[in-house]
């Protein structure tokens, strides 16, 4: 019966077909919004939220509900539903909502599909720039088509590192830890936000990190570095997709890079 339809029913291949089919739909909601001069509203925590970021979250909910009425939601703008559903679905529709309203495309639309605490699939969509990844354990991780993977560079000093915001606001003291790894690395930048770990799960760079994540942020992002071959973990080193931190990597810098972070922040304690 229609009612009892799960996204857990499908295949491997038809789960990365729906994640990408829901991160598109909400994607290309905010895509019509995008560079129009949407105003800005401040959420009670203080981030921002524009029209767009709601709009695109009740379009996924919408073909969601539509297509698998027995799952659950959890969504950054309009919260759950569906609460004590066997799965699952995570919603991001705008990561990186201050670089969309500066009309900067390095923005995405995050989505992952959760049974407990374990990822069934992952999708990131970057509508401004063409570009998608989707992921499930075991299945492998896609680049626009294309099986993804993370760079085999193996020194530190070769290296690109990435953070959404260097100074680290919400947790100024893990930007220690950042300013020791950006010293040793070849190169260092802010392109943060979901576009960092799109550029180490496709080999053009070998770190990105956040001190502060939420599980909207994490949950879509796991599958997509481990199944190209990366290591996605908290700052702490645990392996998790339910938020509070992230640092993902390539494999060969893996090690290093948390040492790094985790002595550079315990000196500072």
């Amino acid at each position: 019966m229609m009612e009892q339809r799960t996204a857990a029913m499908l295949d491997s291949s038809l789960l990365l077909e729906a994640a990408e089919t829901v991160a598109r739909v909400a994607g290309d909601v905010a895509l019509r919004h995008f560079g129009t001069g949407l105003s800005v509203e401040q959420k009670a925590d203080g981030s921002p939220v524009t029209i767009a970021d709601r709009a695109a979250e009740r379009a996924a909910r919408e073909w969601l509900a539509a297509n698998f009425p027995a799952d659950g939601v959890l969504g950054e703008e309009w919260g759950e539903d569906g609460a004590g559903a066997r799965v699952r679905w995570i919603l991001d529709p705008i990561d990186g909502t201050k670089t969309f309203v500066r009309g900067v495309p390095l923005w995405g639309t995050l989505v992952a599909l959760c049974e407990g605490d374990n990822v069934l699939a992952g999708c990131a969509y970057f509508p401004g720039v063409n570009e998608l990844l989707v992921a499930a354990p075991g299945a492998g991780c896609w680049w626009n088509g294309s099986r993804a993977s993370a760079s085999s560079v193996s020194r530190l000093s070769e290296a690109t590192v990435l953070t959404t915001d260097e100074r680290f606001p919400e947790r100024p003291d893990r930007a220690v830890g950042w300013r020791e790894l950006a010293a040793r690395a070849a190169v260092s930048r802010t392109w943060g936000d979901c576009y960092g770990y799109l550029l180490v799960a496709t080999g053009r760079a070998e770190v990105m990190t956040d001190g502060v994540m939420a599980m909207w942020d994490s949950a879509p992002l796991l599958p997509i570095v481990e199944e190209a071959g990366g290591v996605f973990t908290d700052w702490d080193g645990r392996r998790t997709a339910s938020g509070g931190s992230a640092v993902a990597t390539n494999a060969r810098i893996a090690r290093e890079a948390r040492e790094i972070l985790a002595t550079a922040e315990t000196s500072d304690d």
